[in-house]
């Protein structure tokens, strides 16, 4: 069994905000495999579904960023999941708008929802999808960027970033993360 969570904040101030970009992915997941988001339990919302005869789970923690964890590991406690089988999507501050990086580990790399899923899961070996929304200019707080909705210009690449990173989740479940990685690292 596959998790895969995206990670974002609760609420409709939050939809769509640059900060949000995983609960984005885990929609486009959960409309083309039509796995409904429909049991909340966990301090999440989620969905259980069959993809390429592989069982899956999409999960929306609802924690607030900065507490996903808390969500993350009590159902894969239940679920009995392996750090190998989870994938974290979530928004990226150091990779240009609307372009995607995968990882099979590492460091929080100051995000406040790795931070909160490494101290849970206890450990920092577990898939990844950055999903890049740059930085702010002008020197707008990071804060205030991060939970900004996306200009005009940039919700085409978001969409398109959001489609790529669903067909990463797609092809990992019936190959390597390390092909995965591969195929979307190198795409420009």
């Amino acid at each position: 069994m596959r998790l895969i969570v995206g990670l974002g904040n609760p609420g409709k101030p939050y939809e769509r905000t640059r900060h949000n970009i995983g609960f984005d992915v885990i929609d486009e997941i959960s409309g083309r495999f039509n796995i409904p988001l429909n049991q909340a339990k966990f301090k999440g919302v989620y969905g259980l579904g069959l993809v390429q005869r592989e069982k899956v789970i999409l999960l929306k923690p609802l924690t607030y960023m900065n507490l996903s964890g808390e969500s993350i590991r009590p159902l894969m406690d239940y679920y009995n999941i392996s750090l190998e089988e989870l994938l974290i999507i979530y928004d990226d501050l150091d990779l240009p708008t609307g372009k995607i990086r995968l990882r099979e580990k590492g460091s929080a790399g100051g995000h406040n929802g790795i931070k909160s899923t490494i101290a849970h899961v206890g450990a920092q070996e577990f898939k990844r999808i950055r999903v890049g929304i740059s930085r702010p200019q002008n020197g707008m707080a990071v804060a205030d960027y991060v939970l900004g909705k996306f200009s005009s210009d940039e919700q085409p690449k978001m969409e398109a970033a959001a489609a790529k990173a669903a067909e990463a989740c797609e092809m990992w479940l019936t190959e390597p993360f390390l092909k995965v990685m591969n195929t979307f690292n190198q795409q420009a």
